[in-house]
């Protein structure tokens, strides 16, 4: 038994710390939900906790007397943090448990409880533990294979998703327009000419999104996608944040975007589950203009 929560703790340090390491900038990002300010400090925090992860895991597989209480120490505190941030409102932020595509929620706090719990009890040395070094060895070796069966599941019912998803962006048609919903068209909206838009941005384009949708979390990317166009100056409103202009606007949710000209005039609008959905609206609101605007491919 010992043997197998030493080796549950060790995989899931270095999953902790490898998939932060993998994106660093992102997961420096989201510590910001734990009152972490400025990039600087975020990036030396989280290159202190990826050292601490992987400090800790090398010292639990060597069995130094120490690493476990340490371990305990540090996923309670995990727990203590994580907490805080809910109490605080920020359920559903990024928390870079798990690299920065960790979201915290209700079972946040209690998975560290859990694994902390898990530590003391190994650093109780009450937990019983195989009677030879080789079944030590192989007890280790089995939990390992468990971990990477069912990580090998989860990546499996993880590209199995990303076909689906494939498939529906194939089929997608464009951005479904409904006329009474959102801003009027070939009217001008004042809301809309407050949004930034550097010289050369011939389109304003406002994404509606909220914090406890995942197709906006998914669309991410997408958004990010087209605001890296110097042609099409992109804002996102937040539906709790940007309460009145999502009052002003009459979108009927999120996601939902609406294309203007410089001038604020409504050229486009609709909901959009894609990125080639997303495209669509940007070449409906060109065609309105009357095919005056040269966005960038």
């Amino acid at each position: 038994m010992a043997t197998a929560v030493a080796t549950l703790l060790v995989l899931v340090l270095l999953a902790g710390a490898l998939l932060k390491a993998r994106d660093v900038d992102a997961s420096a990002i989201a510590l910001s939900t734990f009152g972490l300010a400025g990039g600087r400090v975020r990036r030396g925090a989280l290159h202190v906790l990826i050292a601490t992860e992987l400090a800790l895991a090398g010292a639990l597989a060597a069995g130094m007397p120490w690493a476990a209480p340490a371990t305990a120490a540090l996923f309670l505190a995990f727990a203590a943090l994580t907490s805080a941030a809910l109490l605080s409102g920020r359920n559903g932020r990024p928390c870079a448990c798990f690299s920065s595509r960790s979201r915290l929620g209700a079972w946040t706090p209690l998975r560290a409880l859990a694994l902390a719990l898990a530590a003391a009890a190994l650093a109780s040395g009450r937990l019983p533990d195989a009677a030879s070094h080789y079944d030590r060895l192989l007890t280790a070796a089995l939990c390992v294979s468990l971990a990477a069966s069912a990580a090998l599941a989860a990546a499996l019912l993880a590209l199995a998703r990303e076909v689906g998803v494939l498939r529906l962006d194939m089929s997608a048609r464009g951005a479904l327009e409904i006329a009474d919903e959102g801003p009027a068209l070939g009217a001008e909206h004042e809301w809309a000419t407050a949004m930034p838009a550097g010289r050369r941005a011939l389109l304003r384009l406002a994404i509606f999104s909220s914090e406890g949708c995942p197709m906006c979390r998914q669309l991410a990317p997408a958004v990010a996608h087209v605001a890296a166009d110097p042609l099409v100056a992109v804002h996102v409103f937040d539906e709790v944040t940007d309460e009145h202009v999502w009052a002003q606007a009459g979108v009927p949710g999120s996601p939902y975007a609406v294309a203007f000209d410089r001038g604020g005039v409504a050229l486009a609008k609709g909901t959009f589950n894609s990125l080639s959905q997303l495209e669509s609206l940007l070449a409906g609101a060109r065609a309105r203009d009357g095919g005056g605007l040269s966005l960038a491919a």
